[in-house]
């Protein structure tokens, strides 16, 4: 597996998730979500694999009523780039799968 574990350094969730990971011996990468980013290609590959902007989209974050108000899905898209911290963390990708928030359930399903 190439885990890779996108977050927030002070978000709960993200720490479970490499918790999660670390008790099993499953090796990963983790990414500073704020910091770093995602590349385009990344988001879209995400995307696909969680179901579209909305599943992506951090109901707690600041001007996450803003971005669902956008009537496209390019505009939503490029807010998300610009604004990282908008992207409900974690963010966990092995290859072409991934998945946002803590779903350990679905982890267990990854070879």
């Amino acid at each position: 597996m190439n885990i890779q574990i996108y977050g927030k350094s002070k978000c709960f969730d993200t720490k479970k998730a490499e918790r999660w990971f670390k008790e099993r011996g499953i090796r990963f990468q983790s990414i500073d979500l704020p910091r770093v980013g995602m590349s385009a290609g990344e988001l879209q590959n995400v995307l696909r694999a969680v179901g579209g902007v909305d599943a992506l989209l951090d109901p707690k974050a600041r001007d996450a009523a803003l971005v669902r108000y956008l009537a496209r899905d390019e505009d939503k898209v490029s807010r998300l780039l610009d604004d990282p911290s908008l992207i409900r963390t974690p963010v966990v990708r092995n290859g072409r799968q991934a998945t946002c928030g803590y779903r350990p359930e679905v982890w267990s399903t990854w070879e």
